[in-house]
């Protein structure tokens, strides 16, 4: 995909240090943690106590669920042995064609776990070079999915634009740290979108049932 390959190129750079250790932190989990009590947070002043228990089971399922399904098709998932005739795609980071080298991925896998110094085309921060395969981005799927239930269940413009905020700075950060072509991204984004709307639907109807819904 020329058009998926042009659009990473022109969206990795090297921003520095300081940039680095940012796109680090944004894809890491510590960072997120304030948002993901906020949410929790508003979910009880909305639905009541009962009605946060209920969607803390149900949003738990639905990152998992978005995390197993991406992971099923880069074959390292915990079902990645159904769909064993599968090709994933590797990473920007371990793809020769970015660097216009002639290698097999594998090859230049080891010179990047090596920390090899050269002029690469592809800018990766040592710290983010790991993992060989980027098709289906599991952060996309996962972030999309909470992003989706959330805003579904609260109901609130400003939070909308939050969730849309941090989805894109989520996912802006797996292309600057060369992990996942733009298309990547695209995949996850409709996994967690499909599991986010049926994990909505799912909350919805057990709060209406337990009478905590003020839907």
């Amino acid at each position: 995909m020329t058009w998926d390959y042009d659009l990473f190129l022109a969206l990795n750079f090297d921003g520095g240090p300081a940039m680095d250790r940012a796109m680090l932190a944004l894809s890491g989990t510590a960072l997120w943690l304030p948002l993901y009590a906020l949410i929790l947070w508003m979910i009880y002043r909305r639905y009541g106590l009962r009605g946060a228990g209920l969607f803390f089971v149900v949003m738990l399922a639905s990152l998992v669920l978005s995390d197993m399904v991406s992971g099923i098709f880069k074959h390292n998932g915990l079902l990645g042995d159904l769909l064993p005739g599968f090709e994933p795609r590797w990473r920007p980071m371990f793809t020769p064609e970015l660097e216009g080298l002639a290698i097999p991925p594998d090859s230049l896998y080891a010179l990047r776990r090596a920390g090899t110094p050269g002029d690469w085309a592809v800018h990766v921060p040592v710290e983010a070079v790991a993992g060989r395969y980027g098709t289906v981005s599991a952060h996309a799927a996962t972030v999309v999915a909470l992003a989706v239930l959330s805003c579904a269940a609260i109901r609130r413009r400003w939070f909308a634009a939050l969730m849309v905020a941090s989805t894109a700075a989520i996912c802006y950060s797996r292309i600057y740290l060369a992990k996942h072509f733009p298309m990547d991204l695209l995949w996850g984004t409709a996994v967690g979108a499909t599991l986010g709307w049926g994990a909505w639907l799912l909350f919805r109807r057990f709060a209406e049932r337990s009478g905590s819904a003020r839907l």
